[in-house]
Order: C-alpha cells, then sequence, then structure tokens
C-alpha cells in the first residue's frame, strides 16, 4: 500500500472529516436520487456507470467506476460493473477482439466496434488492485489473468489480427488504435510501473519502457510557460491541430486535458521518480491562479493559457483538477504553496455537479478527492 498524505489537512479537515465526505461522496454517486447518481444496478449481478450528459455508459465510466469501488473496499459493485462490461463491451471478433467497445447504450447494445484505450488502462489496473486486494475467483473474476490478458493485448502489433494500444517504437499510448498521435491524459507512468511488475513476464520490460516514455512525453506535452496541456498531440508533445470533420478541435486545455494534471500528481505521490513534475505543478497553478484567475476558470483556455470567449462543458472537473495539483507543492516555494491553498479551498467549498453533464466532473471531483485525502492507494 502507498503512503497516505491528507492535503487537506493543510487548510484545516482531518482524515477523519475527510473520509467521512469521502463516503458521502461514494454513495451520492452510486446510491444517490436519480438526478445525483452514475451508477444503475442491473438485475442480481450486474451494473453499469453512466454518461449522464450522453446517455450511455463507456469503458472510461465503467473502469472509473471499478477504480472508485477497489479504492473504497465496494467489491459487490466492482464485480457488478465488470460483469455488465465483459458481458456487453467486451469483443470476441473482428480486428479489436480482446478490447472492449468504447460506448454501448444503457440496455447492453454497442454503440461502437472499436475501443478508446484509457478504459483499457483502467481496466487492467483496477484489476490487478482486486486481485490483490479480494483475491482473484473463478472465470471472468479471475482479475489477474484478466488483466495480463488485456496488457498483453493492449501492446500487440499485427500478427493476423488489428493494431494494440501501444506504439511499438516510441512505447508511447495512441489515441485510439487506428491513428498514430496520442492523448496526453492518456498517459498514466504510474499504471505502466506496476504493469510492469505485474503484466506476463514476456511484457513487463515494454511497460517499464513505457513509463519512461511517457514521463518524458509529458515534459512536451505541458506547455513550458503555462503548465497545460492540449486535449490530443502528436507524439513530439504539440497540439494535435489537423481537427476538421473527423476529430474536431482538439488543440486547446479542455474536457480530456483537465486529467493531465491529476495524472501527474498521481504519479509523483506513487513513485516521485521525475522532478520536473513539482516545477511542472508550480508552473501550472501559476496559471490558473494567478494568470487566468478564479473568476475565468469557467472559460476555454489555449494550450498557452490565452482566455477564450466560450464557456468549459465541466467547470466543477476543473475546480478539482486545479486542487490535485496541490499534491505537487510543498513550503518551500511559498508563492506556489499559496496558490496550492486557494485551490484546496475552493475544491473543499465546491460540492458535486448536478444535472445532465455530472458524470465527468463528478468522477474527476472522486479521483482528485481519494488522491488529496490520501485515499488513492497502491494495492
Amino acid at each position: 500500500m502507498s503512503d497516505q498524505i491528507n492535503f487537506f489537512e493543510r487548510i484545516g479537515h482531518p482524515a477523519a472529516e475527510c473520509n467521512s465526505r469521502l463516503s458521502d461522496i461514494f454513495n451520492t454517486l452510486f446510491y444517490g436520487s436519480d438526478d445525483e447518481r452514475i451508477y444503475h444496478p442491473v438485475g442480481d449481478d450486474m451494473g453499469y456507470i453512466e454518461d449522464t450528459g450522453n446517455i450511455d455508459a463507456r469503458t472510461e465510466g465503467m473502469s472509473y467506476g471499478m477504480m472508485m469501488c477497489v479504492q473504497l473496499d465496494h467489491k459487490e459493485e466492482f464485480d457488478r460493473i465488470w460483469k455488465w462490461a465483459r458481458t456487453y463491451m467486451f469483443l470476441t471478433e473482428g480486428d479489436n477482439r480482446g478490447f472492449f467497445c468504447w460506448s454501448n447504450s444503457p440496455d447492453g447494445r454497442r454503440n461502437a466496434d472499436g475501443p478508446a484505450p484509457d478504459g483499457e488502462e483502467y481496466f487492467a489496473m483496477a484489476l490487478i488492485f482486486a486481485s490483490h486486494r479480494w483475491g482473484d475467483g473463478e472465470g471472468i473474476f479471475d482479475y489477474s489473468k484478466e488483466a495480463r490478458d488485456l496488457l498483453h493485448n493492449m501492446i500487440r502489433e499485427g500478427n493476423g489480427i488489428g493494431r494494440g494500444m501501444f506504439d511499438r517504437e516510441n512505447h508511447l499510448i495512441r489515441f485510439i488504435c487506428e491513428v498514430d498521435f496520442s492523448d496526453p491524459s492518456y498517459h498514466l507512468p504510474h499504471f505502466y510501473e506496476l504493469f510492469a511488475q505485474h503484466a506476463y513476464p514476456e511484457d513487463r520490460e515494454f511497460y517499464k519502457k513505457a513509463a519512461e516514455a511517457s514521463r518524458c512525453f509529458l515534459h512536451l506535452a505541458c506547455h513550458r510557460t503555462s503548465g497545460l496541456s492540449s486535449e490530443y498531440s502528436y507524439y513530439d508533445g504539440t497540439p494535435y491541430e489537423k481537427g476538421g470533420e473527423t476529430w474536431g478541435k482538439h488543440d486547446w486545455y479542455y474536457s480530456d486535458a483537465y486529467r493531465t494534471i491529476l495524472n501527474i500528481a498521481l504519479d509523483h505521490l506513487w513513485f516521485s521518480k521525475d522532478a520536473w513534475q513539482c516545477e511542472e505543478g508550480a508552473r501550472f497553478l501559476d496559471t490558473m491562479v494567478k494568470k487566468t484567475g478564479v473568476d475565468n476558470w469557467g472559460k476555454i483556455l489555449d494550450w498557452d493559457g490565452n482566455i477564450r470567449t466560450e464557456d468549459v462543458l465541466h467547470p466543477v472537473a476543473v475546480i478539482a483538477t486545479n486542487a490535485a495539483a496541490a499534491a505537487l507543492i510543498d513550503e518551500s516555494d511559498a508563492a506556489a504553496y499559496e496558490n496550492a491553498l486557494f485551490c484546496l479551498e475552493k475544491f473543499w467549498d465546491t460540492p458535486l455537479r448536478g444535472g445532465d453533464r455530472r458524470y465527468y466532473d463528478n468522477c474527476l471531483y472522486m479521483f482528485s478527492f481519494m488522491l488529496l485525502s490520501g485515499n488513492y492507494r497502491i494495492y
């Protein structure tokens, strides 16, 4: 189990208070009213996480739900979500067999025939933690085998089957299997470190190199003065600007990109292998607090920190992940520490989001709160 640090103590909230609030957050997301919850039990042994803005179940949310459950010791809900995913989302035919359909209707019907790699990453990590926390079962509940099989498929390339999720030469994760560009928020070196320990022996060296490659990539993907990342980027870290009818605009700091600083903060807490991460945290917070200012947190930002006129889609996610950057800061940097305290206070005073768009905001809210309260751990 990784070390536990309650960063909310910096603003006067002890562990007991934080743990109580964390329990309330989980109960709201899983068992709150119809306009609060994102989890839906199905029958006697299944359940799904709903993207309430798009009315579907996504591998992103399903795997997020599993990670929440294993972190907070909710095995029944974990198994229900996993069985729904394996029943309705798992692909057994075609080039993408061995992966999961990224979007399904709530009745289980598939909306696509391919995966989104961030879901597979979280599925694999949640399964490894479940194996260690609860022990392996039988069939699809042999968590460690399911994780190893998935990790093996994720790095495949050719051999009569579709592409894998990583570029075999540069060890960077792709946005989707069919393209040769990335999404900075998909880069999870802290997960890859653990995959390198628990994957099949023949796959471990690849994931070890993937952890190193992703940390180097993030140096490039996070702007050298603003600290922000774009939603999608080329392998050299520069924003993916082609967009157009196929992908739309993704070269700004928007939606997906909010996860990048959260991932950097968790990698720092779990492994502390890159001193740049603390510098990145200070740079990021200076942009958000001093240069942008809290009054503009509801506006979309360009990669360089320029404030645009358009409104963000997920304002609570911005507040939550800004606070997550506080985990990268200590009192030795007075200006950055002041910014960190400001963001912690703002997050603490912000409730979960309601309404149709609550799903994504509240997932990042949960992960940020777990991290900052010392409850996002290695099992």
